[in-house]
């Protein structure tokens, strides 16, 4: 029985708003971490994560299992 598998590259960026720069040195090996665990936890594959102090960016590999809408929908954090 053939088996199929399908993964879908997608990259996400995401800024502070009004581009404000607001992701602190200190700080960010734990944002990235966090975000890192919500895809994993989603059953997506993390590639790459990277971030300025007002944007960041995300590569990941998703799974089929679970639209890019419905994934990013409770995913997007506020920082005031």
């Amino acid at each position: 029985m053939i088996n199929t598998y399908t993964q879908i590259h997608i990259q996400f960026v995401f800024a502070v708003k009004y581009r404000a720069a607001l992701i602190e040195a200190e700080w960010e090996d734990n944002l990235q971490k966090y975000i890192t665990g919500i895809f994993q936890n989603n059953n997506h594959q993390m590639i790459q994560i990277n971030n300025m102090p007002d944007h960041i960016h995300i590569l990941v590999g998703i799974r089929p299992h679970q639209s890019i809408s419905s994934l990013i929908q409770n995913r997007k954090f506020k920082m005031d």
